[in-house]
């Protein structure tokens, strides 16, 4: 029986969304406290007790942290249109080679607003 675990990020970051129609908020320049959860799905380790240290979630999601945080998203190979579906699929595609067991990425850009990418 698989089991996901997860490890939670936060960072600031500014962004705007050139698509947007004309006259809509999120055109203009504006930040967030975004925060993006990882999860990983696997068997227990039987002898570990665990699916993978969290460490190793932390060290796979280190270069992107550098790459966002306090960081103009649009200015990011990929992110010209920076919408959390989008800076969802980014992070998967970048992390996907290099976190076995990858089953989730969520970014969490207000308290109540979201999404959850689980790949193709």
């Amino acid at each position: 029986m698989s089991t996901e675990v997860f490890k939670e990020f936060q960072f600031e970051a500014a962004h705007r969304l050139p698509n947007v129609p004309a006259g809509h908020k999120c055109a203009r320049l504006h930040g967030h406290s975004f925060v993006v959860r990882i999860s990983v799905t696997g068997e227990v380790d039987p002898k570990l007790g665990w699916v993978m240290d969290f460490a190793e979630i932390r060290t796979a999601f280190a270069p992107l942290y550098e790459r966002l945080d306090h960081h103009y998203l649009n200015d990011i190979p990929g992110l010209e249109n920076p919408t959390s579906e989008n800076l969802a699929r980014w992070i998967w595609d970048e992390l996907v080679s290099r976190l076995p067991g990858l089953s989730a990425v969520e970014v969490r850009e207000t308290c109540t607003s979201g999404c959850v990418y689980r790949g193709d």
